[in-house]
Parts: structure tokens; sequence; C-alpha cells
């Protein structure tokens, strides 16, 4: 069902949908578990990881399956990113024009993986519609960048009414082409929030079914040790 137009004040404020969306989206650490399930042309795969992460800032993650992905590792601290190969016992940092490339073969690139700020941080947003999307009433939000170190330029994303996360988003370049979709499912009621389980990453500029985020377990604010965070940590 597509957008229906009303009246501007009769919708809620925007920013404070965005806030609610944030509560249930970010913490203060987590740990999970998860499986990235790339869909090609002929056949799938699946890569299994851990993932340990304290704010916005810093993630680190290590890849437990298949065997020519296992011991291989992620870190992010701030604006940096390092990767550890197990086979060539190399750590390479990841900046510039290598930051667009694809993670492991999927639909997203290592610049999605770095973009973990709230969104109020990055985006001023506009309720331009309602909408009925998977049997769920949502709100239809236009973002605009209102920083340059964005990854996308401009966002469209329908926002759950009663749960606040986003069920969809479509993500523009400045040109105004689309760039990425992604679609939200397997909401679940956790730790007194609301959280998708899955999403669905789909590189508009691939062909196939994009691939499939699975958060298989999820741990919000546990204690996390600090020597996790750190270079080191990627040839332990």
């Amino acid at each position: 069902m597509a957008g229906t137009a009303f009246g501007q004040s009769n919708f809620p404020d925007a920013e404070d949908i965005m806030n609610k969306v944030d509560a249930n989206l970010t913490s203060d650490s987590r740990v999970f578990n998860s499986k990235m399930i790339v869909h090609g042309t002929r056949s799938s795969r699946t890569i299994e990881s851990k993932s340990y992460a304290r704010g916005n800032n810093d993630s680190f993650t290590k890849y437990l399956s298949p065997s020519r992905e296992k011991g291989n590792k992620m870190l992010k601290l701030g604006n940096r990113l390092w990767i550890y190969s197990r086979t060539t016992d190399r750590i390479i940092k990841i900046s510039g024009h290598m930051l667009r490339q694809s993670v492991a073969g999927s639909d997203l690139s290592y610049e999605d993986m770095m973009e973990v700020r709230e969104i109020t941080q990055i985006y001023t947003a506009k309720v331009v519609g309602e909408s009925i999307l998977d049997n769920r009433k949502t709100w239809v939000m236009d973002l605009k960048a209102k920083v340059k170190d964005v990854a996308y330029e401009h966002c469209k994303v329908w926002i759950d009414q009663e749960r606040f996360i986003p069920l969809r988003e479509e993500l523009y370049a400045k040109s105004g082409q689309l760039l990425k979709k992604t679609v939200f499912s397997h909401v679940i009621r956790i730790q007194d929030r609301w959280f998708p389980m899955q999403v669905n990453f789909k590189d508009m500029l691939k062909k196939g079914k994009g691939t499939d985020f699975v958060i298989t377990q999820i741990e919000f604010n546990p204690e996390i040790p600090d020597y996790i965070f750190s270079k080191a940590s990627l040839r332990k």
C-alpha cells in the first residue's frame, strides 16, 4: 500500500520517532552471534561469526566458519578499520575507496559495517506519510544527511508505528540513484526493546536476492574486556 498523504500537523514529531528507534537499536555494548547468508546467482553460502561492540565506535568480529573464513578477524576503532587474514597472517587497514568494497562477496560494504552511529546524529528526519507494510502500520520517513562523512546522502525509511523499528529502507546516493534496499524482519522483544533479528541487504547494482544477515544470539549491555578492542586481539 502506498504512503497516504495527510496534513503534516497530524504526524508525530520526526525526531521523537527516530530517538525511539535509536533506543531500540543501540546500546552501550553488545555481543552477538550471526550468520551472513550470501545469495549468489546459482547458489548461496553462509559465513558465521561472533561480534563484540562497544557503543557506536568500537567493534571486533571473528569469523567462525566456513573453513576458508575461519580465523579471519575485523576490528573497528572509531573511524579506523582493520582486517586480519589467517591465511596470510597479515593485518590490512581498510580506508578510502577500499571501504566501498564488498565484505566477503556479500551485498554489504565495509562502509556499511562502519556506519553504526545513531540515526539522529547523521540525518535530519521528516515524516512524509503513512503506509501499511507487512500488515503493520508504519510512518514513512524521509532522511537527509546533515554530516558529510556518510555513505548514503538520502534515505527513505518505513518505521513501525507501535514497535519503533525500521521495516524497510531505501538508500540513495547524492545523485538520487537508489544504491541499496534493506528489509528488516523476525522482530522480537528482548531485554525491554524491540529488535529485528534478520536483515536482507540488497545492493541494487548487483543481481541476485541479496544478503541475509541473521542474528542467532544477542546480549545487550554485557561487560566486555578492553583488550578485545585492540590491534593485538587480531592475532590472538
